[in-house]
């Protein structure tokens, strides 16, 4: 029976067949006492008891299993502990996704499940992955194909993406761009949310280099979904993007007197979406914007979003955008203050100033005692669950709520997105089709599938980014089921560290912003959300190829999921790492992709070369 538990090895299993080789010996010792202290065999078998070498061994053999069994249950149950552990050290009064959690436990609503053969499979897989990570000489039977790619869980795979360098912050421009022959004053107020505003500034930013115009602060509309009267200056610092700019593009913080009482609209110089196509060419806003500059000396740039294209935009205008993303908009001290002491909480350590930390935090960055003395950070992965009702809504994909859920987003969108509500009622729209195009964003109960596919055990802590999740503790169950350690930032930060952003959703966005982008690995589950999208370019501008992103291909993440019935687990497993990998390789931009998601591009980032110098 030595090999019962796993033979001689190390570790746990070493010490459990030492302990029941000590075990057996013992009671085999005591049982042979027993035995000599009698006058004979024969006398034995008189009296009825005769016990052979036998049964001896039996016995043993018997001891040693229960003494395994313990053993084993003991290392499960310190498992456990260990998952329960971190999340009690960050706060003792949770009350985000874990108040959603112990919700769930004490209600009879029951979960919201779309994949549920999958599902079973993953919530034995991660207990024991994480057996495997604290006891590895233990031998617990892993599902996973032997032919399963091998995923490196907190790393770039790649060392390509280290080669690639920041260079926006290189310029060939004078030292202030001089106010002589100036055409004007460009306006915008953009709309949407913090991200959505962030992609309006810089494009605007390019916008008045090419027009040669003073660049006015952006204006930020009020959204009827986010609820948010925030302004530049109460998420960005003014004075540092103004002056970080100013050798590119003038800059002032309003309109000169005479322009303030201009009926802008009346006038012919307000500008709307309708106006300037989506991802136009520079040449288009030549043609159509710079005569009304020219004759009117302003323009108003109303809803200023994706305006401005990509592959069009010579790379001198493109360094433009990546100065002002990566470098120029910088969070208000206190928000920076704030997303510090966020960050130390998930990492349990103080001030570690990466490259990223100096980025994000500048001089803001507070020295906070780690919460645990001694060790090393602890790494967090961090999820954006894109999967809010305006989302939800929006998508038109069916995520099997039944009529309810169907009766309910409409009405949502009758509200929000009155335009799409109307054109409905004019077209039918296939829920089917709609996810086989991709087009659906994640379920939690599908980004645990696709995290456990990948390898992160049950014990991975995980920062989860963004707003209420619809269907509330139902939606959420099978993800929490998978994966328990998960906090928010209203888990780790207490009421009055939040106060201040309180009802401010975009100054709450820039926490979900921070904490993903210092994440040691960011997963997305939404490649079209604009907080995926600029974390990832800023998690490959400023991670220096040490900030790996998960990135799953929806469209063949739900042809995956729809052969389900017909796959293994290690099937599953090895498609899903498939989808993944193929992400993480390094490359240039393509053609067509946003330089905020992808930077390595001309203008942007340099690749070094052999020799040590640097090209594209």
């Amino acid at each position: 029976m030595e090999g019962s538990c796993g033979g001689g090895g190390g570790g746990g299993a070493g010490q459990m067949a030492a302990w029941q080789g000590r075990v057996g010996a013992t009671n085999i010792g005591r049982l042979r006492h027993g035995k000599t202290s009698s006058s004979s065999s024969a006398a034995v078998a008189a009296r009825g008891g005769g016990v052979t070498a036998w049964h001896l061994r039996v016995f043993a053999g018997v001891v040693g299993v229960m003494g395994c069994l313990l053993l084993v249950a003991s290392l499960m149950m310190s498992a456990v502990h260990q998952v329960q552990f971190r999340n009690a050290a960050i706060s003792r009064s949770f009350r985000g996704l874990q108040e959603l959690k112990q919700n769930s436990v004490r209600t009879e609503e029951a979960e919201q499940i779309m994949h549920p053969r999958l599902l079973q499979m993953a919530t034995s897989v991660v207990t024991k992955l994480l057996l495997m990570s604290n006891f590895p000489s233990l031998p617990v039977q892993n599902e996973s194909d032997s032919d399963s790619v091998k995923f490196s869980l907190w790393e770039e795979p790649y060392k390509q993406a280290r080669k690639w360098k920041p260079c926006a912050a290189k310029h060939s421009l004078p030292d202030e761009v001089p106010e002589e022959n100036n055409n004007g004053f460009i306006l915008i107020s953009a709309n949407g949310g913090l991200n959505q505003q962030r992609v309006a500034v810089c494009n605007a930013v390019v916008v008045a280099a090419l027009l040669n115009a003073t660049l006015v602060l952006p204006r930020f509309l009020y959204s009827s979904v986010w609820k948010d009267t925030s302004q530049f200056g109460d998420i960005y610092q003014e004075d540092y993007f103004v002056n970080y700019m100013k050798s590119d593009v003038h800059i002032v913080k309003d309109l000169p007197p005479h322009l303030q009482s201009l009926d802008l609209e009346a006038i012919g110089s307000q500008i709307t979406d309708m106006d300037i196509s989506k991802e136009a060419a520079p040449s288009e806003f030549i043609k159509a914007v710079l005569p009304i500059l020219q004759q009117n000396g302003v323009v108003h740039f109303l809803g200023f979003g994706n305006r401005l294209g990509f592959d069009s935009v010579p790379v001198h205008l493109q360094r433009l955008r990546c100065r002002c993303n990566f470098h120029a908009l910088k969070f208000v001290p206190e928000i920076q203050r704030a997303g510090s002491l966020l960050v130390q909480r998930l990492r349990r350590a103080g001030a570690m100033r990466t490259e990223m930390d100096k980025q994000l935090f500048g001089s803001n960055m507070l020295d906070v005692p780690a919460l645990l003395a001694g060790g090393e950070p602890s790494r967090y992965l961090a999820l954006h669950m894109r999967f809010e009702e305006d989302m939800v809504a929006y998508s038109l994909c069916d995520f099997g709520g039944g009529d309810a859920e169907r009766e309910e987003l409409q009405a949502y969108r009758e509200t929000h997105f009155p335009t799409l509500a109307m054109r409905l009622r004019n077209t039918s729209v296939s829920p089917e089709e709609q996810r086989s195009l991709g087009r659906c964003p994640l379920t939690p109960e599908e980004a645990g599938l696709v995290l456990t596919a990948l390898g992160y055990d049950r014990g991975t802590f995980i920062y989860v980014a963004g707003s209420q999740i619809y269907g509330g503790a139902a939606r959420l169950r099978p993800l929490t089921r998978l994966f328990p350690n998960l906090v928010t930032k209203e888990d780790v930060l207490s009421s009055a560290e939040l106060a201040p952003f309180k009802n401010f959703s975009s100054r709450l966005a820039a926490l979900d912003f921070i904490a993903c982008a210092s994440a040691d690995v960011f997963a997305v589950t939404d490649s079209g959300s604009q907080l995926s999208s600029l974390v990832s370019g800023y998690r490959v501008y400023h991670g220096r190829g040490r900030a790996p992103t998960l990135h799953p291909n929806r469209k063949r993440y739900a042809q995956i999921l729809g052969e389900e019935e017909g796959i293994g687990w290690g099937g599953f497993e090895r498609r899903v790492r498939n989808m993944v990998e193929e992400y993480k390789r390094v490359s240039a931009r393509p053609r067509g992709r946003s330089v905020y998601r992808q930077p390595r591009t001309p203008g942007c980032m340099c690749r070094a070369a052999g020799d040590g110098s640097v090209d594209f």
